[in-house]
């Protein structure tokens, strides 16, 4: 029997899970030894947000219909760049954390009728050929690819009648201005690949990694392309002061959901900021 495509997904990404500026539940995660790690008041902020998202947004615009779930990446921050913003450089800390955040949403999407598929993230953050990354995925029942992986660093998924792309990474800028110009490259970059092989292009173009949420429509024959870039589940690191543009931004937090209607397809986001600093 033929599969029949999913109608509606919703993606999320860069939770980075065991960063003491990413993804924690108010309880906290329990620690290898025993001890507990306990979230700060913008973890605790940040989780006000997941909690919003998962608890009104998605069964709202979900309309009580089948959802499938793709997290796109970044799940764990890792043991990266001799940061010291972790909550344990035991890996398997780390992994306990991005589980106990994606366990009950992964239920939610199954209760739903709908199937669970794991991206790859950066591997400064999920190890060498995302293996943490993987190891998750297969602990929290995603699909299986072609080879048995439980993640896959690109996944081609028909959500009714539209193709979708989803990777995790795309080009960054330090200037607003410009945000722009590396979803137009992803679009452009696969509408020329498949016409050289004479393969069906994607419609939907989705990206993760910067943290900064965007996206571009474009006329097409197929009606419109459209390239989508989600925002994440964590606050600004010490890299980001770095950056030109990053420097004054506020992080951005949220996902997107990709519908198919009566007509066409269409991505929406939901996306809550992290206020600035008061003044002193």
């Amino acid at each position: 029997m033929k599969h029949k495509p999913a109608q509606q997904c919703i993606v999320v990404s860069d939770l980075h899970c065991g960063s003491t500026l990413g993804l924690c539940p108010p309880e906290g995660h329990t620690l290898d030894d025993g001890g507990c790690y306990k979230p700060s008041v913008l973890q605790k902020n940040i989780w006000g947000i997941w909690e919003e998202f998962w608890g009104e947004w998605v069964p709202r615009v979900t309309k009580k219909e089948p959802w499938d779930l793709v997290v796109n990446g970044d799940a764990i921050d890792g043991d990266h760049h001799r940061t010291p913003t972790i909550i344990s450089t035991n890996l398997h800390d780390q992994f306990r954390a991005a589980k106990q955040c994606l366990a009950p949403v992964v239920k939610m999407c199954k209760d739903s009728g709908g199937k669970y598929h794991h991206v790859r993230g950066t591997e400064a953050h999920v190890g060498q050929s995302a293996q943490e990354e993987e190891r998750l995925a297969e602990a929290l029942g995603a699909e299986q690819d072609e080879g048995g992986s439980y993640s896959q660093w690109e996944l081609w998924k028909r959500v009714g009648g539209s193709l979708v792309h989803l990777t995790h990474h795309v080009g960054t800028t330090g200037s607003q201005a410009y945000e722009s110009t590396a979803l137009m490259k992803e679009l452009v970059e696969a509408f020329v690949e498949a016409g050289r092989w004479g393969d069906e292009p994607p419609q939907i173009v989705v990206r993760s990694h910067r943290h900064r949420c965007m996206s571009i429509t474009i006329p097409t024959d197929r009606g419109y392309g459209i390239v989508a870039v989600t925002p994440a589940f964590q606050g600004k690191t010490p890299y980001t002061f770095k950056i030109p543009g990053a420097r004054v931004g506020q992080p951005q937090m949220g996902g997107l959901i990709i519908r198919a209607g009566d007509e066409e397809v269409h991505a929406r986001f939901f996306v809550r900021r992290i206020s600035r600093p008061k003044e002193v």
